[in-house]
């Protein structure tokens, strides 16, 4: 008996993958080194980017085509031929990995064990779309995360796995990138023995929602503290990338610390690049022009000057 229970939890799967972004591809790499059997690959279609506009692929979409693997990309599934497509594809599960499609119940109910996703916080804390962005900008000294067993709400599900890890001062796509291979980990383990990671209800207490970053949340506002404008520097690098204006450029800070200074919130008031800010200042350290790329405090002050006791907005 205990043989056949060891090879139960070894028994590869049919497995239907959903993901699109970064993020969910070392969970694809994951399922298929551990010898799960990917039905097909599902992600969100191209979308134009860059100055010519031109269509681009998913991530999801890439690294499926390099894996030989059956991509799909719906609009959505709502449709009955749309969703009776899914079901013939006779799953024992779907994994979920920031696909950024709802899934209605039909979809959620097509595979035997259902849809498993991985989403990027400790659950019930920050449910939705930004989960990393807002853990950074809140100032939450840990962040992890769950895979979850979905259901109809928007991470309302229970809980099959959770771990922790610390924030420190990761940017939003280091902790993201971190974030990523603890999940594909995870998945893993929780495929190989499903019995053993049963579902738990989320606790009811502690619920936040991460509702995707606005582009009005990008400004940097001089007149807050220089530890929570570091924050959103944090969480927003590299892109939407906070920003503020010198003279009428628009310049997107991508790395910044807090030190000590005092001055009219927006005054520069020491070198290289100190700003004043509602209390203590912020030393901006990486800082990007539009149109160019990512340049150090130095090299942008040296064609760009930005002298002691300019304001900026």
């Amino acid at each position: 008996m205990r043989g056949a229970q060891a090879w139960a939890r070894r028994r590869p799967m049919r497995i239907i993958f959903m993901g699109s972004p970064d993020f969910a591809v070392p969970t694809l790499d994951a399922l298929v080194a551990a010898g799960h059997e990917i039905v097909a690959a599902y992600t969100q279609p191209p979308r134009s980017a860059g100055r010519g506009k031109a269509l681009q692929p998913t991530a999801v979409d890439k690294r499926a085509r390099d894996l030989g693997l059956e991509v799909r990309s719906p609009r959505s599934f709502k449709s009955a031929e749309e969703q009776a497509s899914f079901s013939a594809l006779d799953a024992d599960v779907a994994v979920v990995a920031a696909y950024g499609l709802i899934l209605p119940q039909p979809i959620l109910d097509a595979p035997r064990n259902g849809c498993i996703n991985v989403h990027a916080s400790l659950l019930p804390r920050w449910r939705g779309a930004a989960p990393v962005q807002r853990a950074i900008m809140a100032g939450d000294d840990e962040t992890g995360v769950t895979i979850m067993q979905m259901e109809a709400g928007l991470d309302t599900g229970p809980m099959r796995h959770v771990k922790s890890l610390t924030i420190g001062e990761s940017n939003a796509v280091e902790l993201t990138q971190r974030l990523s291979l603890l999940g594909a980990y995870m998945m893993v383990d929780v495929l190989a023995d499903l019995g053993s990671y049963p579902p738990v209800p989320q606790p009811e207490n502690g619920v936040t929602y991460a509702p995707k970053i606005s582009k009005a949340e990008a400004r940097l506002d001089w007149s807050r503290t220089a530890q929570e404008l570091q924050r959103q520097v944090q969480g927003l690098a590299p892109f939407p990338g906070a920003w503020f204006e010198a003279g009428r450029e628009r310049i997107k800070l991508l790395d910044a610390e807090t030190v000590d200074g005092t001055g009219q919130p927006g005054e520069v008031i020491g070198e290289p690049l100190v700003i004043a800010c509602g209390e203590d200042a912020l030393h901006c350290r990486m800082l990007q022009r539009a149109g160019k790329g990512a340049m150090s405090v130095g090299d942008l002050l040296r064609g760009f000057p930005v002298n002691v006791g300019a304001i900026l907005t």
